[in-house]
């Protein structure tokens, strides 16, 4: 799995980077061929700092895609990661079913 992570309008610390690294890696559990994902956290400047998750996963056949918006970095890709997990435990429910 290749994991991108990009910061836009800001650079990222390491200790995020490595965090967010953390949370991509449970997404193997639930699939076992995912080829790429691709991490764009972003800062949107406004009264109420929001800061910005997005998750795009590659796996043959398929591409994935979640957002999420929140005042923590690490609570917008854990919820990220969440939602992202509910995506790939419904396809592999398609599949079993599909396979009765």
């Amino acid at each position: 799995m290749n994991t991108k992570i990009t910061a836009r309008k800001f650079k990222a610390r390491e200790s995020l980077k490595d965090f967010v690294k953390n949370e991509v890696k449970t997404l193997n559990k639930y699939h076992d061929n995912i080829l790429d994902v691709d991490i764009v956290l972003s800062y949107q400047n406004s009264r109420d700092s929001v800061k910005i998750a997005e998750i795009t996963v590659h796996i043959p056949g398929r591409t994935f895609f979640a957002t999420q918006k929140s005042d923590d970095f690490e609570k917008s890709v854990s919820a990220t990661v969440e939602k992202l997990i509910k995506q790939l435990k419904t396809l592999k429910s398609k599949r079993t079913t599909r396979g009765k």
